[in-house]
């Protein structure tokens, strides 16, 4: 029985890597529209000219933005995926024999050179400007929202913030980013519990039981769900509403977009942020009074009261005035309290005798109205809330919701895998990106794609 022989045969032929990736395949939608030479200009000053040659940046970024838009979080992982994957080679510009870096080499550059030249900023905002020149970005209304991410961080871990801690024995670099900010910050408020291995994550109980968070906080155009910023920040109401002016100052200056309108839900309503947005920037809060002055005993709320802004008094129910001061002082004094907020108050002659004093202050001498220096901006906001284009941006501010939704179910980061300030802002950074990238793709290929054969 005559048997058969392997004969092995010459590979001479070339492969061409476009016949093996569709037409409608996600990463050519976002080929179409991704230009890295701003980028490579950028990151120039930090490659020497000498030596071995380096991994070209753009294939590290071009592998990142594989990585997060296909829900690739492990950078091992990623880099095999790559080497196999006839699609990723396509887009990441590398030949079926040409060699793939190594996991570590990846690590090295992407968490040295990048971070050094800030070159994730750049290349989301690199990004954004296309989405602008594209038509997807409108200027006239932003939405703004903060989403809790899980940090790198056991609870296993933690230690109480009142606990000293002998920092000297931790060097890792979160440990040196945490105590350079506390050299050029106020002091703190102590914290419930410390991480040792990421001390500025944020110690949460939002959700269950507690763990360490960041916040990765958006700011998108309402128009098509650009995101126009991104910003890490501790999670708290205080340290997202900082990090929303830090993204409109940002945008305003770097990109000369300013809104019109503001939404946000009720985190933004505190009266500070109300009067930055109307009195120092001019934009229509659409956002929910941040109010604690209604009461549930009975008693005559502050809207029972009518404010006289000529005579700098408000007006009881039985047409007494409720003053800052009842007697002229020598040195004149601006009644401000530490909570921002003057304290009126009426005469206790005027209270003693008054037939609506069991209504209106039944356990105190006088009633005290505590009137907030931001008032005005208050009063301008509630008046918006009455109007349609209010209802319109409730609808409008789903949106951000929305990409949050994505960026925790499709693209799986609901935990950093980063530590640290510096971590979180490349982890949010390239997140927003690829989905800029994929919303982009999305718009402008009408004849729709496929997500390719990666998790999603």
């Amino acid at each position: 029985m005559m048997g058969w022989k392997l004969v092995p045969r010459e590979r001479t032929e070339v492969i061409n890597l476009e016949e093996f990736v569709p037409q409608d395949h996600l990463l050519r939608a976002i080929d179409r529209h991704l230009d890295l030479a701003e980028f490579r200009q950028q990151l120039k000053p930090f490659y020497s000219h000498i030596g071995r040659p380096s991994v070209d940046p753009e294939l590290i970024i071009r592998m990142l933005i594989i990585g997060y838009c296909y829900g690739i979080r492990s950078e091992r992982r990623l880099c095999e995926e790559v080497h196999l994957n006839l699609a990723y080679r396509w887009f990441c510009h590398l030949g079926v024999h040409d060699r793939v870096p190594d996991h570590s080499t990846f690590s090295k550059n992407r968490h040295g050179r990048f971070r050094d030249s800030d070159a994730f900023r750049e290349l989301f905002e690199s990004v954004l400007r296309r989405c602008i020149v594209e038509g997807l970005v409108g200027g006239e209304g932003f939405a703004t929202d903060a989403s809790i991410i899980k940090a790198d961080a056991q609870r296993q871990r933690a230690v109480p913030g009142t606990q000293r801690i002998n920092w000297g024995d931790y060097v890792s670099r979160p440990v040196r980013e945490y105590l350079a900010a506390l050299d050029s910050a106020d002091p703190p408020s102590l914290p419930k519990y410390v991480s040792l291995t990421d001390p500025a994550a944020s110690w949460s109980a939002a959700s269950g039981p507690a763990f360490f968070t960041y916040s990765t906080n958006y700011l998108i155009d309402v128009k098509d769900g650009i995101i126009v910023d991104v910003e890490p920040s501790a999670s708290s109401h205080s340290a997202e509403s900082q990090a929303t002016r830090t993204m409109i100052d940002r945008v305003e200056q770097r990109l000369h977009l300013k809104p019109h309108r503001l939404i946000g839900d009720t985190a933004y309503g505190a009266a500070a942020m109300l009067g930055w947005l109307v009195k120092d920037k001019e934009i229509d809060p659409h956002v929910p009074v941040w109010d604690r002055s209604q009461r549930l005993d009975g008693t005559f709320a502050v809207g029972d009261f009518v404010w006289q802004p000529e005579a700098d008094q408000y007006r009881c129910p039985d047409g007494k005035a409720l003053r800052k001061e009842w007697r002229a002082f020598s040195n004149p004094r601006t009644h401000v309290t530490k909570a921002e907020t003057i304290l009126y108050h009426s005469s206790q002659m005027d209270c003693q005798h008054c037939r609506f004093k069991p209504q209106c202050c039944p356990n105190t001498p006088t009633r005290k109205i505590a009137r907030s220096i931001y008032e005005d901006a208050r009063e301008v906001t509630r008046r918006i809330m009455q109007t349609p284009e209010y209802a319109q941006s409730r609808r409008e501010r789903k949106k951000v919701e929305v990409l949050f939704a994505h960026l925790k179910r499709i693209l799986k980061l609901d935990r950093l895998r980063l530590r640290g300030p510096s971590g979180a802002h490349d982890e949010f950074l390239l997140a927003a990106t690829a989905q800029n990238l994929r919303r982009m793709a999305t718009r402008l290929y009408a004849g729709g794609f496929n997500l390719g054969h990666a998790a999603v």
